[in-house]
Protein backbone atom coordinates (compact mmCIF):
# COMPACT_ATOMS: atom_id res chain seq x y z
CA UNK A 1 0.00 0.00 0.00
CA UNK A 2 2.54 2.59 0.36
CA UNK A 3 4.01 2.00 -2.82
CA UNK A 4 1.50 5.04 -3.73
CA UNK A 5 3.69 7.33 -1.60
CA UNK A 6 6.57 7.10 -4.02
CA UNK A 7 7.08 10.49 -5.66
CA UNK A 8 4.13 12.45 -3.59
CA UNK A 9 4.71 15.71 -2.61
CA UNK A 10 4.27 16.15 1.23
CA UNK A 11 4.52 18.82 3.59
CA UNK A 12 6.13 18.12 6.91
CA UNK A 13 4.74 20.34 9.36
CA UNK A 14 6.46 20.33 13.06
CA UNK A 15 4.83 22.16 16.25
CA UNK A 16 6.04 22.54 19.40
CA UNK A 17 5.59 19.13 21.69
CA UNK A 18 9.11 18.90 21.60
CA UNK A 19 8.86 15.85 23.79
CA UNK A 20 7.68 13.91 20.60
CA UNK A 21 10.11 15.22 18.05
CA UNK A 22 12.37 12.16 17.98
CA UNK A 23 9.22 10.20 17.20
CA UNK A 24 8.64 12.82 14.00
CA UNK A 25 12.11 12.96 12.83
CA UNK A 26 11.48 9.16 12.82
CA UNK A 27 8.33 9.58 10.87
CA UNK A 28 9.86 12.29 8.43
CA UNK A 29 12.71 9.52 7.77
CA UNK A 30 9.79 6.74 7.10
CA UNK A 31 8.16 8.93 4.81
CA UNK A 32 11.42 9.66 3.00
CA UNK A 33 12.84 6.01 1.94
CA UNK A 34 9.36 5.54 1.23
CA UNK A 35 10.02 8.02 -1.65
CA UNK A 36 7.83 11.07 -0.32
CA UNK A 37 9.31 14.50 -1.48
CA UNK A 38 9.12 16.06 1.44
CA UNK A 39 8.54 20.45 2.31
CA UNK A 40 9.72 21.07 5.85
CA UNK A 41 7.85 23.54 7.85
CA UNK A 42 7.96 24.46 11.18
CA UNK A 43 5.67 27.04 13.77
CA UNK A 44 7.58 29.38 15.13
CA UNK A 45 7.71 28.04 18.78
CA UNK A 46 9.14 24.25 16.81
CA UNK A 47 11.84 26.65 15.48
CA UNK A 48 12.93 28.90 17.68
CA UNK A 49 12.36 27.55 21.24
CA UNK A 50 15.38 25.08 22.56
CA UNK A 51 14.29 22.78 25.45
CA UNK A 52 15.92 20.13 27.17
CA UNK A 53 14.72 17.99 24.51
CA UNK A 54 16.97 19.75 21.84
CA UNK A 55 18.71 22.81 20.24
CA UNK A 56 16.46 24.37 17.86
CA UNK A 57 18.64 25.00 15.11
CA UNK A 58 19.70 21.47 15.50
CA UNK A 59 15.88 20.69 14.88
CA UNK A 60 15.97 22.99 11.98
CA UNK A 61 19.10 21.15 10.64
CA UNK A 62 17.61 17.77 10.85
CA UNK A 63 14.79 17.76 9.64
CA UNK A 64 16.28 20.06 6.39
CA UNK A 65 18.75 16.96 5.98
CA UNK A 66 16.05 14.49 6.14
CA UNK A 67 13.91 16.15 3.56
CA UNK A 68 16.38 17.49 1.40
CA UNK A 69 15.08 21.10 1.53
CA UNK A 70 14.73 24.61 3.29
CA UNK A 71 12.89 24.75 5.99
CA UNK A 72 9.59 26.91 5.85
CA UNK A 73 9.70 29.25 8.64
CA UNK A 74 7.76 32.14 7.74
CA UNK A 75 4.30 32.58 7.27
CA UNK A 76 5.08 34.93 3.76
CA UNK A 77 6.98 31.41 2.78
CA UNK A 78 4.11 29.26 3.49
CA UNK A 79 1.28 30.99 1.45
CA UNK A 80 2.24 30.69 -1.85
CA UNK A 81 1.24 26.16 -0.92
CA UNK A 82 -2.07 26.40 -2.03
CA UNK A 83 -2.28 28.95 -5.22
CA UNK A 84 0.90 27.00 -6.28
CA UNK A 85 -0.34 23.88 -5.81
CA UNK A 86 2.55 22.68 -4.26
CA UNK A 87 1.90 19.76 -2.20
CA UNK A 88 -0.27 16.52 -2.71
CA UNK A 89 -0.86 16.27 0.90
CA UNK A 90 0.42 18.05 4.47
CA UNK A 91 0.94 16.38 7.41
CA UNK A 92 1.25 17.98 10.96
CA UNK A 93 3.81 15.98 12.72
CA UNK A 94 3.63 16.64 15.67
CA UNK A 95 0.00 18.63 15.99
CA UNK A 96 -0.21 20.53 19.11
CA UNK A 97 -3.59 21.39 21.01
CA UNK A 98 -2.58 24.69 20.58
CA UNK A 99 -2.09 24.48 16.53
CA UNK A 100 -5.20 22.29 16.33
CA UNK A 101 -7.17 24.77 18.47
CA UNK A 102 -6.05 27.72 15.85
CA UNK A 103 -7.30 25.26 13.15
CA UNK A 104 -10.57 24.57 14.20
CA UNK A 105 -11.15 28.67 14.61
CA UNK A 106 -9.37 29.46 11.52
CA UNK A 107 -6.82 31.31 13.04
CA UNK A 108 -3.43 31.89 10.78
CA UNK A 109 -0.91 32.93 12.43
CA UNK A 110 2.18 30.56 11.89
CA UNK A 111 4.10 28.91 9.09
CA UNK A 112 2.21 25.61 10.27
CA UNK A 113 -1.50 27.30 10.35
CA UNK A 114 -0.88 29.51 7.22
CA UNK A 115 0.69 26.41 5.50
CA UNK A 116 -2.71 24.43 6.42
CA UNK A 117 -5.42 27.11 5.23
CA UNK A 118 -3.23 27.46 1.85
CA UNK A 119 -3.09 24.02 1.25
CA UNK A 120 -6.87 22.67 2.12
CA UNK A 121 -8.43 25.23 -0.29
CA UNK A 122 -7.29 23.01 -3.36
CA UNK A 123 -9.21 20.36 -1.29
CA UNK A 124 -6.46 17.90 -0.69
CA UNK A 125 -5.93 16.57 2.38
CA UNK A 126 -4.51 17.04 5.71
CA UNK A 127 -3.21 14.43 8.15
CA UNK A 128 -2.78 15.26 12.03
CA UNK A 129 -0.14 13.81 14.29
CA UNK A 130 -1.64 14.70 17.47
CA UNK A 131 0.17 15.14 20.74
CA UNK A 132 -1.42 17.21 23.55
CA UNK A 133 -1.65 16.36 27.24
CA UNK A 134 -5.52 17.92 27.00
CA UNK A 135 -6.72 16.05 23.93
CA UNK A 136 -9.11 14.88 26.86
CA UNK A 137 -10.23 17.53 28.43
CA UNK A 138 -9.90 21.67 26.97
CA UNK A 139 -8.43 20.05 23.08
CA UNK A 140 -11.18 17.63 22.98
CA UNK A 141 -14.01 19.89 21.64
CA UNK A 142 -11.25 20.63 18.69
CA UNK A 143 -10.38 17.30 17.90
CA UNK A 144 -13.75 16.52 17.54
CA UNK A 145 -14.89 19.21 15.38
CA UNK A 146 -12.04 18.73 13.47
CA UNK A 147 -12.75 15.21 12.64
CA UNK A 148 -15.74 16.38 11.36
CA UNK A 149 -14.28 19.25 8.77
CA UNK A 150 -13.89 17.55 4.91
CA UNK A 151 -10.52 17.14 4.02
CA UNK A 152 -8.75 16.77 7.41
CA UNK A 153 -7.59 13.40 8.65
CA UNK A 154 -5.81 11.54 11.79
CA UNK A 155 -3.22 9.51 12.85
CA UNK A 156 -4.80 7.10 14.41
CA UNK A 157 -3.91 8.56 18.39
CA UNK A 158 -4.16 6.58 22.22
CA UNK A 159 -3.04 7.55 25.56
CA UNK A 160 0.30 7.20 26.69
CA UNK A 161 0.16 7.49 30.30
CA UNK A 162 -3.39 7.40 31.44
CA UNK A 163 -1.93 7.16 35.31
CA UNK A 164 -0.26 10.23 35.48
CA UNK A 165 -1.48 11.97 32.41
CA UNK A 166 -5.07 10.83 32.09
CA UNK A 167 -6.25 13.44 29.49
CA UNK A 168 -3.36 13.15 27.53
CA UNK A 169 -3.40 11.37 23.94
CA UNK A 170 -0.69 10.65 21.63
CA UNK A 171 -0.52 9.86 17.81
CA UNK A 172 1.04 6.57 16.95
CA UNK A 173 3.57 7.83 14.80
CA UNK A 174 4.55 4.42 13.19
CA UNK A 175 0.55 4.56 11.33
CA UNK A 176 1.83 7.59 9.68
CA UNK A 177 2.19 5.93 6.27
CA UNK A 178 -0.65 4.24 6.72
CA UNK A 179 -2.83 6.91 7.31
CA UNK A 180 -1.60 8.95 4.30
CA UNK A 181 -2.38 6.55 2.18
CA UNK A 182 -5.96 6.56 3.19
CA UNK A 183 -5.75 10.31 3.41
CA UNK A 184 -4.93 10.22 0.08
CA UNK A 185 -7.38 8.18 -1.03
CA UNK A 186 -10.54 10.38 1.31
CA UNK A 187 -10.29 7.61 4.24
CA UNK A 188 -10.00 7.82 7.63
CA UNK A 189 -7.86 5.35 9.33
CA UNK A 190 -9.39 2.87 11.56
CA UNK A 191 -9.47 2.86 14.32
CA UNK A 192 -8.89 6.07 15.17
CA UNK A 193 -8.44 5.54 18.80
CA UNK A 194 -5.92 2.45 19.86
CA UNK A 195 -4.12 1.41 22.64
CA UNK A 196 -0.38 2.18 23.01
Amino acid sequence: MTDMLKGKRVGFAMCGSFCTFSKAFEAAQTLSSLGCELTPIMSFNAASISSRFGDAAAHISQIEEICGRKAILSIADAEPIGPKKLLDALVVCPCTGNTMAKLACGITDTPVTMAVKSHIRNGRPVLLALATNDALAASAKNIGFLQNCRHYYFVPYAQDDSENKPNSMIARFELLPEALCSALEGRQLQPVVRQI
